[in-house]
């Protein structure tokens, strides 16, 4: 899954340039519209696959903050639903909602610390600017417990995490 930002940051440091655009705060375009589900180009990771938006079973509402909260800070979801995240962001500072296991979370938290511009973007993320509002759809197809957090710089060591329950 995060392979990709992997591969990225060794050709980078192998090359010895590093160019990231001055204005990214975190990483992608906090304006992105929901990803669409591909069957040919979806990629199954421990925690599911992009979700269909023609076949959610569930909308769940998150909102984040300033405070490095979100809400609600735990889900319960059925294995196989494909859940819409409107994720919104009441906040003055960018925040995002990344799902993923605890331990790809947090090597991801610790790239976008040694390389803060960093930009891509994944249908398992929302970049949310203040003010405004983001969507996830995805598909949870294992079973187990699973998290989504703000990987900005300091916001998930500030306690900016939220755990999701997927159950039989």
């Amino acid at each position: 899954m995060y392979r990709d930002c992997k591969a990225l940051m060794a050709m980078m440091a192998a090359v010895g340039a590093m160019t990231f655009a001055p204005t990214v705060a975190g990483h992608g375009d906090s304006r992105t519209k929901p990803k669409k589900a591909n069957d040919s180009k979806m990629e199954q990771t421990a925690f599911g696959r992009t979700g269909d938006p023609a076949e959610v079973t569930r909308t769940i509402r998150v909102s984040m903050d300033d405070t490095m909260h979100f809400t609600p800070g735990d889900v319960v979801i059925r294995r196989g639903d494909t859940i819409r995240f409107k994720v919104s962001n009441s906040g003055k500072l960018m925040h995002e909602m990344v799902i993923g296991t605890m331990k790809e979370l947090r090597e991801h938290a610790e790239l976008m610390r040694r390389f803060p511009g960093m930009e891509h973007d994944e249908p398992y993320m929302a970049h949310v600017a203040p003010g405004q509002d983001e969507t996830i759809v995805w598909q949870f197809t294992k079973a187990g417990e699973f998290h989504y957090a703000c990987l900005i710089p300091g916001h998930l060591e500030a306690g900016m995490i939220g755990k999701v329950e997927v159950t039989e």
